[in-house]
């Protein structure tokens, strides 16, 4: 199995040149595997509002979905680093409300660590967050909880100013404290000067080949969600004709009797 995934572990990776891998997963079978597979961190990401509750955007997603969903995990997995997602509105209201929902997730899901969005603007509740001993990866560039202020999923930091002010956000992030930053849907340039200039690592999903780490949804590199693809994603198979495939075999065989057969069967 390996060494034991630790946020002190993850950070000497960067140092030592080595690349982070990462998943979301949102149950204990999935993580069993991926856990087995050697994955280096698993995210109980708000993404399962999308792939598993069938949302059109993370927004809805509460902080009793995301606990639900990372006892699952947590139970699946011996050797990665949970990482759990705080969803919309449980720390946008403050550093308080923040500390309560980080405490929830790591009390009663089981994380350990959390990931919210946000740079300059979320840096005080970064420092009151890892001042209370919860270790926080940080979340700049294309927010998904900013869906509707950015006007969709789109590419940020293409322009001067843009760019500039997402650099400022992962400078933030890791003088708060951020043991690590996810840098998402942003110019290679720019990702490749933010890995650079920061000493945490960078986790990229569409962020190109230069930074420490990358994620992504496993539904979407399993094939499992194909309500819309993003030009990021790479599937590496297609499990939603594979399983199509094995329930139009099974259906077949229970209406022409041929299962259950007789090693089936107790007498």
């Amino acid at each position: 199995m390996g060494r034991k995934m630790t946020v002190p572990e993850v950070c000497s990776m960067k140092e030592k040149g080595e690349k982070i891998v990462c998943l979301t997963a949102y149950d204990y079978c999935l993580a069993r595997i991926l856990d087995e597979s050697g994955i280096d961190i698993l995210l109980v990401g708000d993404s399962l509002g999308s792939v598993v509750q069938g949302h059109d955007s993370t927004l809805p997603v509460t902080v009793d979905d995301v606990i639900y969903h990372t006892k699952a995990v947590v139970r699946g997995r011996r050797r990665a680093l949970v990482v759990s997602d705080m969803p919309f509105m449980t720390f946008q209201l403050g550093v308080d409300e923040a500390k309560r929902n980080a405490g929830r997730l790591v009390q009663e899901g089981g994380a350990e660590s959390v990931k919210l969005e946000g740079g300059v603007t979320q840096a005080a509740t970064i420092e009151g967050l890892v001042k209370m001993g919860v270790p926080v990866m940080g979340h700049v560039g294309l927010t998904p909880q900013s869906v509707h202020q950015f006007g969709g999923y789109r590419i940020q930091g293409r322009g001067e100013a843009d760019a500039r002010a997402i650099l400022d956000d992962a400078m933030a992030v890791e003088q708060a404290g951020a043991f690590a930053v996810v840098l998402e849907g942003m110019p290679v340039q720019l990702a490749r000067e933010i890995t650079q200039r920061v000493s945490i690592p960078t986790i990229g999903i569409g962020a190109g080949m230069h930074c420490d780490g990358q994620i992504l949804v496993v539904h979407d590199m399993l094939g499992l969600f194909d309500d819309f693809t993003p030009k990021f994603v790479k599937r590496y198979a297609n499990l939603k004709e594979t399983i199509g495939g094995a329930v139009r075999s099974y259906m077949e065989e229970v209406r022409t009797e041929a299962f259950p057969a007789e090693e089936h069967t107790f007498h």
